[in-house]
């Protein structure tokens, strides 16, 4: 399978199986989709002759007939190569990647079901997750690592996130289970990387100070501009907005981490389809790693997005694209999360296939010490999994999570984006279509404009 599109001045061309991308010009861009279905039936492409090629480019390509032919030719070369129509080698095993043994890599815990804000778009319903408030004992995050440890297998790094709610509102246990870690590390052969996900309002010097000791992520909450962030970031109440809070907090906290390992994360809504000059915004603040994602929402709420904002939103990629490619040129560069792509290697097979590895590689933890396959299940007792103490027991429900890979979901199988995006999000697809091996259509629109965006800016950055 290729994709070919045109972004940011570029033709560019993906070789989806093999990960290849070209920029070329119109005349190799006119021929090279008119060539897929001759060598999609061949068996191999030393079965396509140079003839063949030739002709059918001929056929379809304007221009000088030398300069037609000699594109042509270079085009069976990379197809040789196997950078061009090159065949899928992932299917043919994807039974064997089903049954394979995995292992607990990551636990997501909620050391806190309450909050201090009542964000509006929020699916943990202000932190209490259709449940009751609650703040998790060290008890309890003690036996999640113990847990976690004990179903590792042989993986030495270890993934831990604090999450709510709000964990600083729970930060002496924050501070109690990350020593508990530390001080079983060596006899367990194992390294835990912490991560803090905050809104900021009771981040302080200690706070900061700790965290910049032993996170090796924070992950800052802020949609924007102040007249978005506060229309749906109020404090409870809705009494007034968290933005003149958390700004000052937030800018200090980036600045003490070095401006590196950390996400100032926003969410966009109807309510801001213009959301390009939020990340621009955040970018003026001085924050340097930015990530800002469409909200997830039913089509109930009135702030959720909608089918027929699509094309704006494509378009407001395509903005702050350009953007970017602007400010790195005069030495102002930010990283925006969903516009880095590894081009080179990429993420391993299994993370291509597969994605998160939610519910059988990556768990989350309730206050009491249950599991669910992540933060989104959490509050379904359907999803409701085991318990720290016992373990996985829902054993079919681990299995379901495991064989959930991109060959399962019909709407992948023709998507020039599956191999990034590995399927997409189990939980939004359960959450529409109430089946995790379906698709959610307005994340998959807006995922695959992403990586177009993601691709073009690694052409340009190589064409600079």
């Amino acid at each position: 399978m290729v994709h070919c599109y045109k972004n940011g001045g570029y033709n560019i061309v993906l070789d989806v199986n093999s990960g290849s991308v070209h920029a070329v010009d119109e005349i190799v861009f006119d021929i090279i989709p008119a060539l897929e279905e001759i060598y999609d039936k061949a068996s191999s492409p030393e079965d396509v002759s140079d003839e063949t090629v030739v002709n059918k480019a001929l056929e379809v390509a304007k221009g000088d007939a030398d300069e037609i032919k000699e594109a042509a030719l270079e085009i069976a070369e990379l197809a040789r190569m196997g950078k061009l129509y090159s065949k899928d080698i992932f299917e043919p095993y994807i039974d064997r990647f089903a049954e394979r043994e995995t292992v607990v890599k990551a636990l997501c815990l909620h050391i806190s079901h309450d909050c201090n804000l009542g964000c509006k778009y929020c699916f943990a319903e202000e932190g209490e997750y259709h449940g009751r408030r609650a703040l998790m004992s060290a008890e309890v995050g003690k036996a999640a690592l113990d847990f976690l440890v004990a179903n590792s297998g042989m993986r030495r790094n270890l993934e831990v996130d604090f999450f709510g709610g709000e964990p600083t509102l729970n930060f002496d246990v924050v501070k109690e289970i990350v020593r508990y870690g530390r001080s079983i590390e060596k006899e367990k052969n194992k390294n835990f990387r912490f991560t803090l996900t905050t809104n900021g309002i009771l981040v302080n010097d200690d706070i900061m100070e700790f965290a910049n000791a032993e996170m090796g992520n924070v992950v800052m909450s802020i949609d924007g501009r102040k007249e978005v962030n506060d229309r749906m970031r109020p404090f409870r109440g809705g009494v007034r907005g968290s933005y003149d809070v958390i700004v000052p907090k937030f800018r200090k906290f980036a600045e003490s981490r070095g401006q590196m390992n950390y996400y100032v994360r926003g969410t966009y809504t109807r309510y801001n389809l213009d959301f390009a000059a939020d990340v621009l915004h955040l970018a003026d603040l001085g924050f340097e790693q930015i990530s800002v994602e469409p909200v997830v929402a039913g089509p109930e709420d009135d702030y959720a997005i909608r089918p027929e904002d699509i094309p704006t939103l494509k378009e407001q990629y395509d903005i702050l694209a350009a953007e970017m490619i602007k400010r790195k040129k005069e030495g102002r560069p930010f990283n925006f999360f969903h516009f880095m792509i590894d081009l080179d290697g990429g993420p391993c097979v299994y993370k291509r296939l597969s994605g998160c590895g939610s519910g059988c590689e990556y768990l989350a933890v309730t206050p009491w010490g249950d599991l669910y396959p992540c933060h989104q299940f959490v509050g379904n007792e359907d999803f409701k999994m085991g318990d720290v103490y016992s373990g996985v027991t829902r054993t079919d429900l681990r299995d379901e999570f495991n064989a959930c890979n991109v060959y399962k979901k019909e709407a992948c199988k023709k998507c020039f984006a599956r191999f990034y995006c590995s399927g997409g999000c189990a939980a939004n697809a359960y959450n529409f279509k109430k089946d995790i091996n379906d698709v959610y259509e307005v994340g998959c629109e807006l995922q695959r404009k992403r990586v177009e965006c993601a691709i073009m800016l690694k052409v340009a950055e190589q064409n600079d």
